[in-house]
């Protein structure tokens, strides 16, 4: 842990203690017509979309916490050396805060910001990635320092922020299939197959990711020589079972469930979500994996029994 950290938790109260992620770790939420998002404590990034409820595919920013640009020299000399928690250093040690003072007023007239720690609040491993952080850099106009935040980096909190619709699977037949029989599988639920959010820091860098669904994968719950999987018109979430229509997208399971675990097989949809990034700029150097979000149902399969009896003489 930084040395001005532990001095900062050690003294509780004698300061006011700098924010920490500990402190406050409630997102903000905003909402502007049909765009939610939110705002972290400890960030300046705001994260909106008009995807609402949904769940996420799991994705996780390969590093929780960077630096972003923060105020000008003049207003961190003026945060710094006003307020109650400067009056309390000054009160304590005067020699002490001069000196804390001065870092902040050889800066007047630079060109260039101070740059603050931000973390991504949600992630686990956020916290430890934030105390390793210096409190505050100094950076000339026109450069990033190392764990600086990237364009690629807000995609990735983009990316994190991404949810997409948990559908509904439905078959027909619905209650119950039997062997050799055309199950057709659809889904219902998807509304919009178009969703996007967008990371923003504002008035620096501004990212959007634009997930589109595209089709989706059938896994009937067995092995090939149980079941056969039909996909050619499935199209982005299915076909529904219509009289006289062709048999395109679903199952034709080749034996009964008896002998499975609860007597049913598991049949599981996934919906296939390609990403598209757009960036300010227009050009980005990196892509993403689709979003895939599984659903899954239980179908009982069974046998119809024929008897057969020879003609009466």
């Amino acid at each position: 842990m930084k040395a001005w950290l532990a001095a900062l938790l050690m003294a509780p109260l004698l300061l006011d203690p700098i924010p920490g992620p500990g402190d406050h770790t409630t997102q903000q939420k905003e909402q502007s017509g049909n765009t939610v998002g939110w705002r972290g404590k400890h960030t300046s990034i705001r994260v909106s979309g008009d995807v609402r409820g949904g769940s996420g595919d799991g994705y996780r920013i390969p590093r929780p916490c960077w630096y972003e640009p923060g105020p000008t020299p003049e207003e961190m000399l003026r945060q710094r050396s006003e307020g109650r928690d400067a009056a309390n250093r000054a009160r304590i040690d005067e020699e002490s805060f001069q000196a804390f003072i001065k870092q902040f007023k050889d800066k007047i007239g630079q060109d260039g910001r101070w740059w603050l720690p931000g973390l991504n609040e949600a992630d686990p491993n956020g916290v430890a990635c934030w105390t390793n952080l210096e409190q505050f850099i100094f950076v000339p106009t026109g450069t990033t320092p190392p764990s600086g935040l990237t364009i690629e980096q807000l995609a990735q909190i983009a990316r994190a922020a991404l949810t997409v619709p948990e559908p509904t699977i439905k078959l027909s037949p619905d209650a119950k299939s039997y062997v050799n029989l055309p199950t057709f599988v659809w889904l219902e639920g998807v509304g919009e197959p178009r969703r996007t959010v967008t990371a923003e820091l504002p008035g620096v860098m501004s990212v959007t990711l634009v997930a589109t669904l595209k089709n989706i994968e059938i896994d009937p719950g067995t092995t090939p020589d149980r079941a056969e999987v039909t996909e050619s018109g499935c199209g982005a979430a299915g076909r529904a079972y219509a009289k006289g229509a062709p048999f395109t997208c679903g199952v034709r399971y080749l034996r009964a469930s008896i002998d499975q675990p609860r007597e049913k097989y598991t049949l599981t949809v996934t919906t296939v979500w390609p990403v598209e990034v757009q960036a300010q700029g227009g050009v980005v150097p990196f892509q993403f994996a689709p979003v895939q979000l599984q659903t899954a149902r239980d179908v009982p399969v069974g046998e119809i029994q024929s008897n057969v009896t020879a003609p009466a003489e």
